[in-house]
C-alpha cells in the first residue's frame, strides 16, 4: 500500500513537470522580431516622426496657397470735446461717445517667389524621405541587436547542455572512484579529487545559469516586454554559408540607411541652395478683402457713418541690395553640398572598410566550424575510450580530467563558432541593408 502512495505521488509530479515544461514558451527568433517590431520603443518613436514627416508634405506647408484671414476690430472712447467753427462758433460736449467698428475678410496669395515654393515642397518630399530612411535604419539596427542577444542566449542554452554533459561524466567518476575505493583498488584521494571536480563543475553550471538568466532579461528589454517572462529558445544556430562579398558591397551602395540618409541630406542641401537663390527674383502677392465699417462720433459735422466694399490689389518687391547678404548665403548652401558630397565619400569608405573586415571575420568563422565540430567528434570519442580505461584503472584520475574538460571544451567552442560566424553574417546583412524582419 506505501508503494503504492509513492509510486501514485511519483506520477502526479511526474505529470506536474511535463506540464510546466509546456507551458514554457518556445521562442523562435521570427516570433522575437514580430514582438520587437510591435513593441520596441525607438521604432515606436522613429514612426510618429515619419508620420510627423509625411503631415508636412503639403502645398500649404510649401507657401502655395493663399492665406484668408478674418478681422474684428471695435474701438470705442468716451471723451469731453471742444470744437471750434470757421465762423466763430464753439460747440463742446461732455461725456461724449465714440466708436468705430470694423470686420471682414482678407486675403494674401504670394503668387511668384522666385519657385522658392517649389524647392521648399520637394525639400519637404525629401525630408519625408530621410524620416522613411531613419525608420528603416532604426528598425535594422534594432533587430540586428535583437538577433545577436537571441543567439547568443542559443550559444549559452548549449553550454549549459555541455556543463551538464560534463557534470553527468563527473558523477560517473565519482561513483566508479567510490566504488574502486570501496574494493580496495584506490585510494581515498582519488574520491576526493573527484568530488571536487564535481564541485567545480557545478559552481561553473551556476554561473552560466545566471548569465543565462540575465541574457533572457536583456532579451526580453530589447522585445520591450516584461522581463520577467520566461522562455526558451530554439537550441539551433544556422549560418548563411552563401555570402559572397561582391553582392554584400553593391547592396550596401543600394540600400544602406546610414548611406541613403547622407545622399538624401545632400539632395536637401541643393534644394536649400535653390530656395536661397530664390531671392534674387521678384516676390508678387495678390490682396484681397471685403470689409465692414461704422463710425459713430458724439459730436461733428457726421455722427455716424457706415460702409462695405470690396479692396484688391497686388504688391511686388525685389531686393535691391542687402549688405551682401545674398552672396554670402549662397557661399554658405554651396559648402553645405560639398560637405554632404564628403559625407558620402566618408560614409561609402567606411562601409567598403567594414564590409571587407567583416567579410573576412566571417570566412574565418566558417572555417573554425568545420574545425570545432572535428574537434568534438574527436574529443567525443576519446571521452568514451577515457571512460573505458578508468573503469578498468589503466588510466590516472588527472588523464580523465584533462580528457573531460577537453570534450567538454570541445561542445563549448563549436557552439561559439557557429555563434561568432551567426554573429558575423548578421552585421554583414545589417551593413548591406538586407537583414530579413
Amino acid at each position: 500500500m506505501k508503494n503504492l502512495k509513492i509510486l501514485l505521488q511519483s506520477v502526479v509530479l511526474f505529470f506536474f513537470c511535463i506540464l510546466k515544461m509546456n507551458a514554457q514558451e518556445v521562442l523562435t527568433i521570427e516570433d522575437a522580431v514580430k514582438i520587437t517590431l510591435e513593441n520596441n520603443y525607438e521604432i515606436k518613436i522613429a514612426s510618429n516622426n515619419l508620420n510627423i514627416d509625411k503631415a508636412n508634405v503639403t502645398t500649404g506647408n510649401a507657401g502655395m496657397l493663399p492665406k484668408v484671414t478674418a478681422t474684428v476690430v471695435d474701438n470705442n472712447g468716451i471723451q469731453n470735446l471742444s470744437q471750434t467753427r470757421a465762423d466763430g462758433t464753439v460747440n463742446s460736449l461732455n461725456n461724449a461717445k465714440n466708436s468705430n467698428l470694423n470686420y471682414g475678410a482678407g486675403l494674401d496669395w504670394t503668387v511668384f517667389n522666385g519657385f522658392k515654393m517649389f524647392a521648399k515642397l520637394d525639400q519637404l518630399k525629401e525630408l519625408q524621405k530621410l524620416g522613411e530612411t531613419q525608420l528603416k535604419l532604426t528598425i535594422i539596427t534594432k533587430i540586428s541587436n535583437l538577433n545577436a542577444v537571441y543567439f547568443e542566449l542559443v550559444n549559452q542554452q548549449q553550454q549549459l547542455a555541455a556543463l551538464d554533459t560534463t557534470i553527468e561524466i563527473s558523477n560517473q567518476r565519482l561513483t566508479l572512484a567510490k566504488n574502486r575505493f570501496t574494493i580496495g583498488k584506490a585510494s581515498k584521494l582519488e574520491v576526493l579529487n573527484a568530488q571536487v571536480d564535481l564541485n567545480t563543475d557545478k559552481t561553473n553550471l551556476l554561473r552560466q545559469k545566471e548569465l543565462y538568466a540575465n541574457t533572457k532579461i536583456i532579451l526580453n528589454q530589447v522585445m520591450a516586454r516584461d522581463a520577467k517572462i520566461d522562455f526558451k529558445v530554439v537550441d539551433v544556430i544556422e549560418v548563411d554559408k552563401s555570402l559572397l562579398l561582391p553582392e554584400l558591397t553593391a547592396l550596401a551602395e543600394k540600400q544602406n540607411p546610414e548611406l541613403e540618409t547622407q545622399i538624401i541630406n545632400q539632395r536637401i542641401s541643393e534644394l536649400q541652395l535653390k530656395q536661397i537663390k530664390g531671392e534674387r527674383y521678384p516676390t508678387l502677392n495678390l490682396t484681397s478683402g471685403y470689409v465692414f465699417s461704422e463710425n459713430k462720433s458724439g459730436l461733428g459735422f457726421t455722427t455716424q457713418s457706415s460702409g462695405q466694399g470690396l479692396n484688391y490689389g497686388f504688391r511686388a518687391s525685389l531686393n535691391l541690395f542687402d549688405g551682401f547678404a545674398q552672396n554670402r548665403n549662397e557661399k554658405i548652401a554651396k559648402i553645405e553640398i560639398d560637405n554632404a558630397k564628403l559625407a558620402i565619400d566618408q560614409q561609402n569608405q567606411k562601409l567598403n572598410s567594414q564590409i571587407t573586415a567583416f567579410y573576412q571575420t566571417y570566412l574565418t568563422n566558417l572555417e573554425l566550424i568545420n574545425l570545432e565540430y572535428e574537434n568534438e567528434a574527436i574529443a567525443k570519442q576519446n571521452m568514451g575510450i577515457t571512460v573505458d580505461k578508468f573503469r578498468i584503472g589503466t588510466i590516472t584520475t588527472l588523464e580523465f580530467r584533462t580528457a573531460q574538460l577537453n570534450y567538454v571544451n570541445a561542445k563549448v567552442n563549436y557552439s561559439k563558432a557557429q555563434f561568432q560566424a551567426k554573429l558575423t553574417e548578421i552585421l554583414l546583412k545589417e551593413l548591406a541593408g538586407n537583414l530579413t524582419f
